[in-house]
């Protein structure tokens, strides 16, 4: 039953290229508005304290968690029922514009809820625009290249965000101090960095690139209608999905994968969404600073997916997937182990001494190598779980379980920022907080460990 449908031929390489180009679109909206610029903004200076800054994030995040939640699975239903993804791809690219284009007006000393709002369907419409185009690999791609293709379409996608992340700290985020930028100009169209313009603009920018890139996707990447009206697919959607669950039950194996990809993407998402805001409360590092450790990142994530494509192609993406997580444990036990002066929990004590320029203190270069081990891992943890996964259903089917693979990144998706939120506020310590992180990337692990790759065998 899974195998047949992956027997498709697969589509041209223009096709390919396209579908893949959606990533490079998609992507600077996590990296510049959630992880490292607009989101440690958020923590940092709209909000009256880094404690309340990262509670109020977290449970932002957890509100979108639970939306995408809800309705994933009925969305990837529907979408298996009409055949069509671009339609829907369009809905949600309209609803994520318009939300990050209004982020320009979050500035300081403004309430909280127009920010927080967007942000919810923001990364709603971007969650479900990525179920639609996910879904769509199994009929695009031959099952052999699928790990590959996935890994360098991730990679593709940090390119984007690194080059849009370049092009905010050389061309528009000043020195607060000396109003220059990177370049040593003052910033184009003449924006305040002590009023967060350099923040703000990062959301209309990342708009501005979605809308511009998803193009070729439009052009070229052939999607296939079933000539079914949405009034009927919607009517048998409920249907169908509570037959996909207690299919999916019976599949033991693909019902403990999705269980335990449920469990360390909680982990992952923590990481995506808070590692930044989590750095910029403790160093106080401001949009440039926040910049620089995110082009780190990103280039080292480029290199992690390139090499990723190819482990995935010799050992399988199961591997590859309990590499990633092994670093991500690593990297995440450092970065809650590190604080001003020390690291491994006091273990290594290190000078306060500020050398000047960027990442003066010991504590800071620390804190970077840690992340850099992000950088290589959450990459490859993603594009080769999704690979995992359509090499594990067939094309007729891909939807419905890519829904609930959406369900299965997100149906607890708000237990990790709620957790991170909750022990913030509870301990008055955001290290104790990111701490939680720990526990969803370990219980996914040993999960994952005993599923059989591809996760075929229903019995």
């Amino acid at each position: 039953m899974t195998d047949s449908g992956l027997a498709s031929p697969p589509a041209s390489k223009r096709a390919i290229r396209s579908w893949m180009l959606f990533d490079w679109a998609a992507q600077p909206f996590f990296t510049v508005v959630i992880t490292f610029i607009f989101g440690p903004y958020f923590v940092s200076r709209l909000a009256e304290d880094a404690v309340q800054g990262q509670a109020a994030w977290g449970y932002t995040v957890t509100i979108a968690g639970a939306i995408i939640a809800l309705l994933a699975p009925v969305l990837g239903a529907v979408a298996d029922a009409t055949g069509a993804r671009k339609r829907w791809i369009a809905f949600f690219a309209l609803i994520k514009i318009i939300a990050l284009s209004l982020l320009w007006f979050a500035s300081p000393g403004s309430a909280l809820w127009l920010p927080m709002l967007c942000v919810v369907c923001a990364m709603v419409a971007a969650e479900f625009s990525i179920l639609f185009n996910d879904s769509m690999m199994p009929r695009l791609i031959a099952p052999q290249d699928i790990g590959r293709v996935s890994n360098l379409a991730w990679g593709l996608g940090y390119l984007g965000g690194l080059v849009v992340l370049f092009s905010v700290l050389l061309l528009l985020a000043g020195n607060p101090d000396t109003g220059k930028t990177l370049l040593g100009i003052k910033p184009l169209f003449g924006l305040d960095a002590t009023q967060g313009e350099d923040a703000r603009i990062t959301g209309p920018y990342a708009a501005l690139w979605y809308l511009i890139f998803i193009v070729p996707m439009f052009l070229f990447t052939p999607d296939a209608s079933r000539g079914v009206s949405l009034s009927s697919a919607v009517g048998s959607t409920l249907r169908e999905l509570k037959a996909t669950l207690a299919e999916a039950w019976q599949r033991k194996a693909l019902m403990r994968f999705l269980l335990a990809r449920m469990l360390y993407q909680d982990g992952v998402n923590g990481l995506l969404a808070l590692g930044g805001t989590f750095a910029a409360s403790m160093f106080g590092w401001q949009t440039i600073e926040m910049g620089i450790y995110g082009i780190l990142l990103l280039l080292v994530a480029i290199g992690g997916c390139a090499y990723a494509g190819r482990l995935d192609a010799q050992l399988g993406s199961k591997v590859v997937v309990l590499l990633s997580l092994l670093c991500l444990l690593v990297a995440t036990l450092g970065i809650v182990s590190t604080g001003p002066g020390y690291s491994l929990f006091g273990l290594w004590s290190l000078s306060n001494v500020d050398n000047g320029g960027l990442f003066a203190t010991g504590a800071e270069k620390i804190y970077i190598a840690f992340g850099l081990l992000i950088g290589i891992a959450f990459g490859p943890v993603q594009a080769s779980s999704r690979a995992y996964l359509a090499r594990s259903v067939g094309v007729d089917e891909a939807g419905r379980y890519f829904g609930l693979y959406a369900l299965s990144g997100r149906a607890t998706a708000f237990l990790a920022p709620m957790a991170v939120a909750t022990l913030t506020l509870y301990t008055d310590s955001a290290r104790i907080g990111m701490a939680a992180l720990l526990v969803f990337l370990i219980a996914g692990l040993v999960l994952l460990i005993k599923i059989p790759y591809p996760a075929q065998q229903q019995h």
